[in-house]
Order: structure tokens, then sequence, then C-alpha cells
């Protein structure tokens, strides 16, 4: 069996999880959150944790769970309005929040990954965004810096992955999974299933295992964010 390869959220998370680590948390809205490692994450104890993520989860669920548990210091996001916990922390002063432009943010990590140390963008510009941030001009235009982002752990959702780490995402589940991968010191995957080695097609593979060090097969409560019905 690969040694990437866990049978346990507990030894997917074992030796990674301590206070005051920076984490990163993939998925889009409850698309694609990694449910089982955020639960194990919460069951860790770990606190004072800082969170990259798109958002946060909503109350009682996803990392809404962290939220409730007051283990999250401070949240690096760019939507966060369907948790009234969060609100409440934040509002209060009992929760760090750095916003960022939800396309920001994913350059952000994405530079992370990449070894980039910051970029230069015109989004933010003349907005509280842009305080105390450097200013540049480019052919005429302002821009802002933005630095690149990096975690100590990544937790990361996919659709299948192999015992070599290669991952494969299933449509808006993809969001930010892929640059988190490549920005974790440590990434660990949950996904839906583990398939035999070569039995993905090479060309559509989203995230090499190279950047994969822990993958568990998951079963997953795949919540509704916003479930809209019509009347019969």
């Amino acid at each position: 069996m690969s040694k990437k390869i866990c049978n346990s959220i507990e030894q997917a998370l074992s030796g990674l999880c301590r206070n005051d680590m920076i984490v990163m948390s993939g998925g889009f809205g409850l698309c694609g959150i990694p449910e089982n490692l955020i639960a194990g994450i919460r069951d860790s104890g770990a606190t004072n944790l800082t969170v990259i993520s798109n958002n946060a989860g909503v109350d009682g669920f996803g990392l809404g769970q962290l939220l409730e548990t007051r283990q999250i210091k401070k949240m690096i996001s760019s939507y966060v309005g369907e948790n009234k916990e969060f609100e409440r922390q934040y509002l209060g002063g009992e929760l760090e929040l750095e916003f960022n432009p939800q396309g920001t943010l994913a350059e952000r990590i994405r530079a992370g990954g990449s070894g980039i140390p910051g970029f230069y963008t015109k989004t933010g510009v003349g907005t509280i965004i842009a305080e105390g941030k450097e200013h540049k001009d480019f052919d005429g235009e302002t821009y802002i810096l933005e630095t690149g982002l990096k975690a100590d752990v990544s937790i990361i959702k996919a659709w299948k992955g192999d015992a070599e780490g290669n991952l494969i995402f299933k449509a808006t589940a993809r969001n930010f999974s892929p640059m988190m991968a490549m920005a974790g010191v440590v990434t660990v995957a949950e996904v839906d299933e583990i398939v035999p080695v070569g039995s993905l097609d090479p060309n559509f593979i989203h995230t090499p295992g190279i950047f994969v060090q822990r993958i568990i097969e998951a079963k997953c409560e795949k919540r509704i964010e916003q479930r809209t019905v019509r009347e019969a």
C-alpha cells in the first residue's frame, strides 16, 4: 500500500495539528470542502488558527464548526455572508479578518505555491483594501502590491485520486483546491474514491501527486448551501 494512503482522519492529520498554525481549506461555499478533515482539526483541539479559505462555511458545518469552538483566531477570506457566528465574532472583536477580493485571494494562493512573494494588481485600488499597501504606477495606471500566501497545512477535497496522490476534481469543487495543494507545506486530500495507479488519464489530472503528501477516501454529507425549490 502507498505510504500516502491513510486509513483514518486521525492518521491523515497525525503530527500536523498544532496551535497557531496556518491552514488552507479548499472549496467554494459548501461545494468541495474537506468536511471530514475540518472535523478532524476540530477534534484535534488545535487553537489560534489562521484559516485561509474563500468562505467560512455555515453555522455548525464546514469551517463553521471551528468558529463555534473558537479555534480560529483569524480568517483570510473573500466571502463570509452565510455564517452568523462569523458575523457575531467579527463585529464583537473576537475574530481577526483579512478581506480579499476573490480573484486576488486566488492569485495570492497561486503565487505562494509558485514561489512568488508578491504581485501588483489594480483590484482594490481606491478602496479600503488598498490601505497600508504599497502603490506603484505602471503605464499611467495605479496598482497595489499583494503578497503570496502559504500554509503549514492545506486540506482539500477531490473527486478521484490514486495512491500517488494524483487528483481529479469535479466541477465547482475544483475552486481554490489545486492552488492550495501547491501552497501547503503538507497537503492532505480527502477523496470520494481512490482508484488504481494508472487508471487516471494524465491529460485530465488537475493536481499532480508531487503536491499531495497524504490522501484518504472519505464519505461526505455534501450539504446544499442554499436550497431553492418551487411549489408543487
